[in-house]
């Protein structure tokens, strides 16, 4: 067996709008479907995908208690950023009042390469790699 990619990740938030408009919005990723049944709307990032699951909807209940600091559903998502310009990355997550966190060459699935930390709305941590 040989992974090729990160398939999906699974994310527990409070307000699956926000999150969703965050991750369209500020990271660029699209809607690839909604199901609203399960209080789930599911974001294409390149080949892989973010599944936001609502704590409120069916899916969600079932996770326990919702993300926050004090017990988190996951420690980060590393998101692979074509074209990473660290200069023009750090302005677009400000524009959109992002806190932008430690900056630094780190090893990934690619290699070494410059990176950046920062949290979504609901605290879960993410890194952007060129």
């Amino acid at each position: 067996m040989t992974p090729t990619g990160i398939d999906h990740v699974v994310l527990r938030v409070r307000d699956l709008e926000r999150a969703a408009a965050f991750y369209q919005q500020v990271l660029g990723c699209t809607v690839e479907r909604r199901k609203d049944t399960l209080g789930m709307v599911q974001m294409r990032a390149g080949g892989a995908l973010i599944d936001l699951i609502s704590i409120d909807g069916k899916l969600g209940q079932a996770g326990g208690a919702g993300p926050g600091w004090e017990g988190r559903n996951m420690d980060h998502l590393c998101l692979a950023v074509e074209n990473f310009d660290l200069v023009s990355v750090r302005a677009h997550l400000e524009r959109h009042h992002v806190e932008v966190g430690a900056v630094g060459e780190r090893d990934g699935a690619s290699g070494f390469s410059t990176s950046i930390y920062l949290t979504d709305p609901d605290g879960n941590g993410l890194e952007l790699r060129g």
